[in-house]
């Protein structure tokens, strides 16, 4: 069974940049763009070499992490000096968050659950 909202990833090693936002206020009340950006970077990341996947989630009051999965640092810093991505993130800068990190690691090992059951009882 799959379940969309986890990516479809290889085996490791790879690499995931994660990044935390608090949106800021003015943004959780009227958006001002920010969602159809957010779905625009993943379109346009989806087509850059190196990509692996995406996930993403985000509360109601704006707290937010998306991790996105790459081959390697050279595909990290290709998407970052992407001309589309650049206009994104000083959107973010300018008004859509009211603080950010973002944080760069190596995926060594990876491994999910529950166990897949066998048999009509599942």
């Amino acid at each position: 069974m799959s379940d969309a909202t986890f990516a479809d990833l290889p085996a490791p090693p790879y690499y995931a940049v994660v990044f935390s936002s608090r949106r800021a206020p003015a943004v959780l009340d009227s958006d001002d763009g920010y969602d159809a950006m957010a779905g625009r970077m993943v379109e346009v990341a989806a087509t850059q070499p190196g990509f692996l996947g995406v996930e993403s989630a985000r509360d109601v009051e704006g707290f937010g992490i998306t991790v996105s999965y790459w081959r390697s640092l050279a595909d990290i810093s290709a998407w970052k000096a992407h001309a589309e991505h650049s206009v994104a993130r000083e959107r973010g800068r300018q008004g859509w968050y009211a603080h950010y990190e973002l944080r760069i690691a190596r995926v060594e090992r990876a491994y999910g659950g529950p166990p897949a059951h066998e048999g009509p009882a599942c």
